[in-house]
């Protein structure tokens, strides 16, 4: 049988200042029909690269250098651009990882659903209509006729994806590019988008090249997984056994990174001093005398505490209000209800001092927004120095003791942000809030963007700050599996309010809340 598509000792590199940066070295591979292959590796390895050269897609410095990549009987590295603009969308098509950016702000979803299926499947402009009607209501989306009329930034995360998949399904194309599709969505969310993968793949028997960073996820959808690692493929074997029984050391290493409930990794007890203490705190971003009906608050009159030194987890689905519970104790959002710290009251950001400020300090999930491009890692580094008077007389000392306390060279002071990874970044982040000698840290999801290996050492950086400087962690995130590692206690919100309560040993109880066991449920755990 004719694979659909069909790789054989691929070289390419990139043009960047002196000499050539080799990033993909000899890839050879095959995608039979209705096969689905998973392609994971670290940040780096060369996998969103091969998807572009894939779709002939490159950047203008890259030279391919050897190798051919064969579409069916197609060879479409000879192809001149005419004739790929036929061959995109028609007989290949992608998903991306952030369908925000897939979509155009200033066209409404209908016209961006119509066109492509006019311009792939040669339909009218009545029939692409009934067409993309159709499929948006194939794909479990509420009143395809009302959404079709609306714009991108009106409707969800989620709704998003599914229009992209449903479009790109559409088409019927003989391969999909699948790239990190689920990793800004919430789990909930992303487990429902995988449920419809899998039933639109038995529907049409289409290809697929699944890329992630998340080994877990990768397990349960693809029928054979290949490892990158530096450009090169260094493993490829059956989804079943390949996580069971890793054979090359960059698999195990990533297998060995994957969150497992079961692998505990904070093991103590926190004290019973309450830390903070949220009472009935409701956000509300709307201004209710401008809307009939008003909009539901973003929070809903939603009390927890955080003890002394622990690690409190928050999850939830996007949307439910998690993000806004975060920007509220830090003073970014109004709201109403109160706050109690260390028995004294905060009733609105107005009475958040430098004192408080100084004790609550948080991360944010994106670095690339939160550190200033114009400023070196030491500036940003000593701006809380400064203002909250923690540092000492020597700053350029202090500053090299900050990185090297998030295990980042002191020699890094001189740097930009944008010549940092994304791991890199987030340590920087981190440092900063650790500046201010902090007793509580909010994270933000700032594990979200990260790979597995890079995740499970920001964790670790993070569990031994913690024993350090005794500071807690309200800890938000949309992975089950790592809350699950490190938190004491988990909070559970839904639609704005809280939901569950619990110690994490109690998650699997019986009485927990209906969409605890949704969430737990949605929770992917690595095949083997």
């Amino acid at each position: 049988m004719t694979a659909v598509l069909s790789l054989r000792d691929y070289t390419l590199d990139y043009l960047t200042g002196s000499r050539p940066l080799r990033v993909l070295q000899d890839i050879s591979l095959d995608i039979a029909p209705g096969e689905v292959l998973g392609l994971v590796g670290e940040s780096g390895s060369g996998k969103s690269t091969l998807a572009w050269a894939i779709m002939r897609h490159l950047p203008k410095n890259a030279r391919e250098l050897s190798g051919s990549i064969r579409l069916g009987d197609t060879d479409l590295r000879g192809l001149p651009p005419r004739e790929l603009t036929r061959i995109r969308g028609r007989r290949i098509g992608m998903v991306f990882q952030d369908p925000s950016t897939a979509l155009n702000p200033t066209l409404t979803v209908g016209r961006q659903v119509t066109e492509t299926l006019v311009n792939n499947r040669g339909l009218t402009r009545r029939a692409a209509w009934d067409l993309a009607l159709e499929l948006l209501g194939h794909v479990e989306l509420r009143d395809p006729d009302a959404l079709m009329r609306r714009y991108p930034h009106e409707i969800s995360g989620g709704e998003k994806q599914r229009i992209l998949i449903a479009t790109a399904f559409g088409c019927r194309p003989e391969l999909i590019v699948f790239d990190e599709p689920t990793t800004a969505l919430d789990v909930i969310t992303g487990a429902r988008i995988l449920d419809l993968f899998a039933r639109l793949r038995a529907e049409t028997g289409v290809a697929a090249l699944y890329i992630s960073h998340d080994l877990a996820l990768v397990s349960r959808v693809a029928d054979r997984v290949a490892v990158m690692k530096k450009g090169r493929l260094v493993e490829e074997a059956p989804a079943a056994s390949i996580f069971a029984r890793p054979a090359h050391e960059e698999t195990r290493k990533l297998v060995a990174a994957v969150p497992r409930p079961e692998n505990r990794l904070v093991h103590d007890r926190p004290g019973d001093r309450v830390l903070l203490a949220a009472e009935a705190v409701s956000v509300r971003y709307a201004r209710p005398r401008l809307f009939r009906p008003p909009p539901p608050p973003a929070t809903h009159a939603v009390g927890f505490d955080i003890r002394a030194g622990e690690i409190l987890g928050i999850v939830g689905e996007s949307g439910s209000g998690k993000s806004s519970i975060a920007r509220a104790l830090t003073g970014l959002a109004d709201f109403s209800g109160g706050i109690r710290f260390d028995g004294r009251p905060i009733g609105s950001a107005r009475d958040m001092d430098g004192a408080y400020r100084r004790a609550v300090q948080i991360v944010f999930q994106h670095p690339d927004g939160s550190l200033n491009p114009r400023q070196t890692v030491g500036e940003i580094l000593s701006r809380p120095l400064k203002l909250f008077g923690t540092g000492p007389a020597n700053l350029s000392g202090e500053i090299g003791r900050l990185l090297e306390q998030v295990r980042l060279p002191a020699a890094y002071a001189t740097r930009w942000p944008h010549q940092l990874s994304g791991g890199e970044k987030q340590r920087v982040a981190i440092a900063r809030a650790f500046a201010a000698k902090p007793s509580l840290v909010i994270c933000d999801e700032i594990t979200a963007p990260l790979d597995v290996s890079v995740q499970a050492s920001i964790i670790e950086l993070l569990l031994a700050l913690r024993a350090e400087t005794g500071a807690a962690y309200l800890f938000i995130t949309h992975d089950i599996n790592l809350i699950r590692q490190i938190a004491h206690r988990i909070a559970v919100m839904r639609r704005g309010e809280l939901v569950d309560l619990l110690p994490i040993d109690a998650v699997d109880a019986d009485h927990v809340h209906p969409y605890t066991r949704d969430l737990m449920a949605a929770s992917p755990t690595p095949v083997g």
